[in-house]
């Protein structure tokens, strides 16, 4: 396992100019929704944020098509629908990154329940094939014991990974120029230079941010 992600990542950094951005994002109105949704919903299908996280970045790259692919060949190749890997540690050690296939256009329901199967599937060494090999953006998800940013490596041949910190309260201004602890997480992209720039990165981040005021938007 070690020497399959050593030498992946190897290739990575030798092959892909990577660059980086961040953005630190207020999930004030997402928690606040997934708490009101969840409130209503039996415990089976209750709602993680991951699957918010998941989906609103999604979401965001169908407007940002040159994060969503693979570089082969010597040229970039976008692809139609948004095939999330999901940066999952396996509990004897080491990495995976299975795909929600077509995590654009599924509800949040249905997201929430094929992460779930597909965490279980990967610990028990159950995955199809179409999930290893389709994952056509990567996403990695620290949870509440991680740090609060992270900036990946990029699994080639996509050309782009987004992260997630741990969510953590933090001062912040609020519209009325008043300052209160809210729940906010730092997201971050790893992208290829050969197919995009910071610019362009920057404002996907924004984009991101800007569905994540809009929670219940992301529930289609």
């Amino acid at each position: 396992m070690r020497r399959a992600i050593g030498a992946a990542m190897a290739r990575s950094k030798r092959e892909i100019p990577h660059y980086y951005v961040a953005e630190t994002i207020s999930l004030a109105k997402a928690l606040a929704w997934l708490a009101a949704e969840n409130a209503r919903r039996p415990m089976t299908e209750r709602l993680l944020p991951a699957a918010l996280l998941i989906k609103a970045v999604a979401t965001a790259l169908k407007r940002f098509p040159e994060l969503n692919g693979f570089y082969t060949d010597g040229a970039f190749h976008p692809s139609v629908k948004v095939h999330a890997g999901v940066a999952i540690s396996l509990r004897q050690g080491g990495l995976i990154a299975p795909a929600l296939l077509d995590a654009d256009g599924k509800p949040l329901t249905q997201l929430m329940q094929e992460l779930t199967d597909l965490v279980k599937r990967c610990r028990a060494g159950s995955l199809r094939s179409s999930e290893m090999s389709g994952p056509t953006v990567t996403v990695t998800n620290l949870g509440d014991q991680g740090t609060d940013s992270v900036f990946g490596v990029i699994y080639p041949p996509q050309v782009a990974l987004v992260g997630f910190g741990r969510i953590a309260e933090r001062p912040w201004a609020d519209d009325a120029g008043g300052i209160a602890l809210v729940p906010t997480v730092t997201a971050s992209l790893a992208a290829d230079h050969r197919v995009s720039d910071g610019h362009r990165g920057g404002l996907f981040l924004i984009e991101l941010r800007e569905l994540l005021q809009r929670p219940e938007e992301l529930n289609a």
